[in-house]
């Protein structure tokens, strides 16, 4: 039996810790300085004594398994989406689990994880792949850190090994001529989808929140959308920003809905009112499935205008990139696309800012400025420059 106090590691601002021995056991705790250290020790030898100190039964460490199970029917319905829900479902059982699953969860340290994120991305997983496992892995860790069992959680800070592409480089719009020659291909040879390609290229909403509009949503009196739901997985959920905003339409696009409305013979609908029916509906009634459409029309009609072949989601870049070439409030744009920030709008569309022109360069050159050294001007320079042969 004892009780001693020393520092595991001698130096100056070390922590101290005292060790136990009794009954064939040992445990040790560290305390900190040296004189709690030491009054610490003088307690427990007092204890020792009249028989009052016990040592704990150390509860089993639960594997990483055990708390992502918790993690996963507890945590993540209270703060996530149902679609996020069953991404990180899929991730746990495809992935995470056959790697950690039933290591202890005070063994996931910083290097298995990098490891395992690395092994992932030079396996060619996209970059936002790899980060939604290490999403999950410090979602799973975070748990651990409020169950008292973990100190830290380890997954903090390995973004950097995460390959992010350029996040504009998926962006292909159409061009005003392309965008003219595909609506009047639709309008031709599939008239009754003209209505949702037309609100698709006047309003950029994405193709889940326009097949989950309601008659109630559109404001004819306003000339406005009030998008507050999309469709993802053939689930009703909300916009992918999580918050409903308002989405102007242009005197074409009401027009269109109008004439939609007139056709199945359904009276005007009053912001509000209680009558809740999909305006863009199967022969069933139901709001149609984006990519039967995406397969049975959109790339149909695409292919019929000859057309490169693009996705609806091209429709979104066409109304973003369109108005930001013409100088319209990039604000204005940002909060109609509903994108969480100004800068993602920025991030995204950069390129087709006002002013991004070579041209718009070249005009910097002063004509009746004289090259450094040179007694010609600035053209002259230039025409000799360009006869030079370089070899």
């Amino acid at each position: 039996m004892g009780v001693k106090v020393r520092q595991k590691t001698k130096g100056r601002g070390k922590p101290w810790w005292i060790f136990i021995t009794h009954n064939g056991k040992r445990t040790s705790r560290k305390i900190g300085d040296k004189t709690a250290a030491e009054r610490v020790a003088s307690e427990i030898r007092a204890r020792l004594q009249t028989g009052e100190f016990g040592f704990e039964e150390k509860k089993p460490i639960p594997t990483f398994k055990k708390i992502a199970d918790s993690w996963i029917k507890i945590t993540v319905p209270a703060t996530c989406k149902e679609s996020t829900e069953q991404d990180y479902r899929t991730l746990l059982a495809l992935h995470i689990l056959p790697e950690f699953g039933d290591l202890p969860i005070t063994e996931i340290n910083r290097g298995k994880i990098k490891d395992f994120l690395l092994k992932k991305a030079n396996k060619g997983y996209a970059g936002s792949t790899v980060a939604h496992l290490k999403n999950v892995i410090s979602g799973v860790l975070n748990k651990a850190i409020d169950d008292e069992i973990v100190q830290a959680n380890p997954a903090l800070g390995l973004g950097k090994y995460i390959k992010k592409k350029p996040i504009n480089s998926h962006v292909d719009p159409l061009s005003p001529k392309e965008l003219r020659t595909l609506l009047n291909t639709v309008a031709e040879h599939y008239p009754d989808h003209y209505p949702l390609f037309l609100l698709l290229a006047r309003t950029g909403l994405r193709i889940g929140e326009a097949i989950a509009l309601q008659w109630p949503d559109i404001s004819f009196k306003g000339c406005y959308i009030h998008v507050q739901r999309s469709i993802v997985r053939n689930r009703i959920s909300t916009p992918k920003s999580g918050r409903s905003r308002r989405v102007d339409m242009s005197p074409q696009l009401v027009a269109a809905l109008k004439a939609e409305m007139k056709k199945i013979g359904l009276r005007e609908v009053k912001p509000g009112e209680n009558k809740s029916q999909f305006i863009f509906t199967t022969k069933a009634g139901n709001p149609i499935d984006k990519n039967s459409w995406r397969r049975r029309v959109f790339f149909k009609a695409m292919e019929k205008a000859k057309l490169p072949k693009r996705g609806p989601h091209s429709l979104r870049h066409t109304y973003a990139t369109l108005r930001i070439a013409k100088g319209d409030n990039i604000a204005d744009v940002s909060g109609q696309l509903g994108h969480h920030s100004v800068k993602l709008t920025l991030d995204i569309y950069y390129h087709w800012i006002p002013g991004k022109q070579k041209a718009e360069v070249d005009a910097l050159d002063d004509p009746k400025l004289t090259a450094p050294g040179c007694i010609w001007g600035a053209n002259a320079y230039i025409k000799r420059a360009q006869s030079i042969t370089i070899h």
